[in-house]
């Protein structure tokens, strides 16, 4: 374990970086259930993730010392628990801010928490809220982004990385240490009561917005359009008679990987 300090007012300033980890959202999520002292903003970066996890319980799939595989620890006791899709909204946010320099306007945000380049999965968010009474104590930010990997798995169809879309490699620390600031700034919006903003901002990203797109829900298959997505994080359908809106676990993509 080695502690560096990125440059930002908070986040990354306390840096942990492993060698190796099954999960580093379960590593700091040990640390503070073992009542170990860690400031809001740190940041546990791993080189290899063996056990790494994104929504629905799907694994996630990384070369070691490839790409970005790390975790946040937030605080945001300031948040109304009924919206903790907020800080969903503001950590998608900051890394689409911190990579549309490099990736343009193709760069979007799959909902609910997928980070997409045209068609192609480049990374992923899982957020951990540890809640005490009606608070959100703590969460756990995890990220993760394919970055210098050059191939997947053969049962990985729909994966890319900044390396294959920009045919370069990049320092992992530097663009962690971007993504960190992006997040920060997003999360100070978040928590100065810009929510409203962060709504608007994660709702121009989407992934097939005003897009007629295939879906499958309760085994019925059928073509809707996004339209938007609802303050508490449920996406919002249009189809040819009525407007429909989902939780994560009621609906499903089918002409892209999910």
């Amino acid at each position: 374990m080695q502690s560096n300090i990125f440059s930002g007012l908070f986040v990354g300033r306390n840096l942990v970086t492993l060698k190796q980890v099954d999960s580093t959202n379960t590593f700091l999520k040990n640390l503070l259930s073992n009542s170990t002292p860690a400031p809001e903003g740190t940041v546990i970066m791993a080189e290899e993730q063996f056990a790494g996890r994104g929504q629905r319980q799907n694994t996630w799939h990384a070369q070691p010392g490839k790409n970005i595989t790390a975790s946040i620890l937030l605080n945001p006791v300031f948040l109304n628990i009924h919206n903790q899709f907020d800080l969903n909204r503001a950590v998608s946010v900051g890394i689409q801010r911190a990579l549309k320099p490099v990736l343009g306007d193709k760069l979007k945000v799959k909902w609910p928490n997928d980070i997409y380049y045209d068609d192609y999965k480049v990374g992923g968010i899982l957020i951990e809220n540890i809640l005490f009474s009606n608070t959100i104590k703590h969460s756990i930010v995890g990220v993760g982004l394919n970055v210098n990997q050059d191939d997947f798995p053969a049962d990985v169809t729909n994966a890319s990385s900044l390396k294959q879309i920009l045919h370069t490699d990049y320092d992992l620390k530097a663009l962690l240490s971007d993504l960190c600031g992006g997040i920060e700034a997003a999360y100070l919006e978040l928590k100065a009561g810009r929510e409203q903003e962060l709504r608007n901002e994660y709702a121009g990203y989407l992934y097939g917005l005003n897009e007629k797109r295939q879906f499958k829900s309760n085994n019925y298959i059928f073509d809707a359009t996004i339209t938007g997505v609802t303050p508490n994080g449920l996406l919002v359908l249009q189809n040819e008679n009525e407007e429909l809106t989902f939780d994560l676990k009621e609906i499903e993509f089918l002409n892209s990987t999910t």
